[in-house]
């Protein structure tokens, strides 16, 4: 909040999809934009400061993930960064242990309640065929490297 530095902090949003600031407790904000959220707390705020200036931030985005299963070197659940490709994700679960078929991988994705399997083959796309493969991720794919 401008020129407020007790009221200005970088939260974090709950689980339950709220934010807890100083006087207003627990706000809602899962579900807003950045800009609905400053309107929802320059109302609230009217309370107690004079014609407050709020803006809000987003630092980080937590809530999109997609998973790796099997032989990658650290298999897990991360954070889905927009635009990620198959390959990106590879590259942050660290690759391949040895016993990796790297050729066989694939990606299951729920599409209109039905589960889709999408094969990868990472030999291929390094050497720059079947590149079509190396899509783009949505929330919650699940990568299997067997």
């Amino acid at each position: 909040m401008w020129r407020e530095p007790d009221f200005s902090r970088t939260v974090p949003v709950r689980p339950d999809g709220k934010i807890s600031l100083p006087l207003l407790n627990d706000m809602q904000a899962a579900g807003l934009t950045p800009s609905q959220l400053a309107a929802e707390l320059t109302k609230s705020l009217n309370k107690f400061v004079t014609n407050p200036q709020v803006t809000i931030i987003v630092t980080q985005i937590n809530s999109q993930r997609f998973y790796v299963l099997g032989e990658a070197a650290r298999p897990g659940a991360y954070t889905l960064i927009p635009d990620m490709t198959i390959l990106q994700a590879l590259s942050n679960a660290g690759g391949f242990t040895t016993y990796a078929n790297s050729k066989k991988i694939y990606l299951l994705r729920e599409e209109n309640g039905k589960q889709q399997k999408l094969l990868f083959n990472y030999k291929d796309v390094i050497a720059g065929k079947r590149t079509e493969q190396n899509i783009v991720l949505k929330n919650g794919d699940t990568i299997v490297v067997p």
